[in-house]
């Protein structure tokens, strides 16, 4: 049975300051859950119904594991329907950016689900790593965690001073505008930056000055613009097709 202080804590951790104050973050849903317990990333709490720890207990991997009915999983949970677990996981220490190949930048995109998204195509796409600015959606949200259907344990997620680390970048840094080169014409660098920016706002004029390869997805329609996450996996579709196509 989840406490009150357990409820508490869960109910808390659906805020960026108490996640910041407590260093852990929610997982929900079974198959969060899973993709966490097949990538070995621990746990520090599970709080699942019987279903689900009969069903799975051969792969749970938890420091404490706290049976719960569905109304209580349903109280702590931030989904609208959920009635099989809810974990709280230890924030991992943040990475250092790598790049030896394509890295994929951006630029205050703040709605969680978008951002969730896009770390799902990233992970599609084989991305293991995307740069944000600090004024990003933040990646533990839990509306970013459930948005990655299990892709948060495989894609690295580095928070920096985006101009600052583009300033640093040699080589190709692509941004994407609605004028620019065709994404269907460009060469992509086999090793480059590809920066994206929110809908609202498109890339600031903060990272505009570093961007030296304007792109654009050319419309063919009378739509005024592409979701932010959609033009993400349609650009990393054209540069994947290119490194099929035409391999080192």
């Amino acid at each position: 049975m989840i406490s009150k202080n357990q409820l508490k804590l869960l109910r808390a951790l659906a805020q960026k300051k108490y996640r910041k104050q407590h260093n852990c973050y929610l997982v929900q849903g079974e198959k969060n859950i899973l993709e966490l317990f097949a990538a070995n990333m621990p746990v520090k709490q599970l709080f699942a119904s019987p279903e689900f720890i009969a069903a799975h207990k051969d792969k749970i991997i938890a420091d404490d594991i706290v049976e719960a009915d569905e109304e209580s999983l349903s109280k702590a949970s931030t989904l609208v329907s959920n009635n099989a677990a809810v974990a709280i996981v230890t924030m991992p220490e943040q990475s250092c950016i790598d790049t030896s190949g394509l890295v994929l930048a951006l630029d205050g995109v703040s709605d969680p689900g978008n951002l969730g998204t896009i770390i799902r195509v990233a992970d599609w796409y084989g991305l293991k790593q995307i740069v944000v600015s600090q004024d990003c959606a933040d990646h533990f949200n839990p509306k970013v965690i459930s948005a990655t259907m299990g892709s948060f344990v495989r894609v690295n997620v580095i928070r920096t001073d985006l101009a600052a680390f583009l300033a640093d970048c040699e080589g190709d840094i692509y941004g994407a505008y609605l004028g620019g080169q065709s994404v269907h014409k460009t060469q992509f660098a086999a090793n480059g930056v590809l920066v994206m920016g929110s809908e609202s706002h498109g890339i600031r004029e903060q990272v505009a000055p570093y961007i030296n390869q304007k792109i654009t997805i050319p419309a063919f329609g009378g739509a005024e613009s592409l979701n932010v996450a959609m033009a993400t996996g349609i650009i990393l579709d054209n540069i994947k097709r290119q490194d099929y196509t035409n391999p080192q």
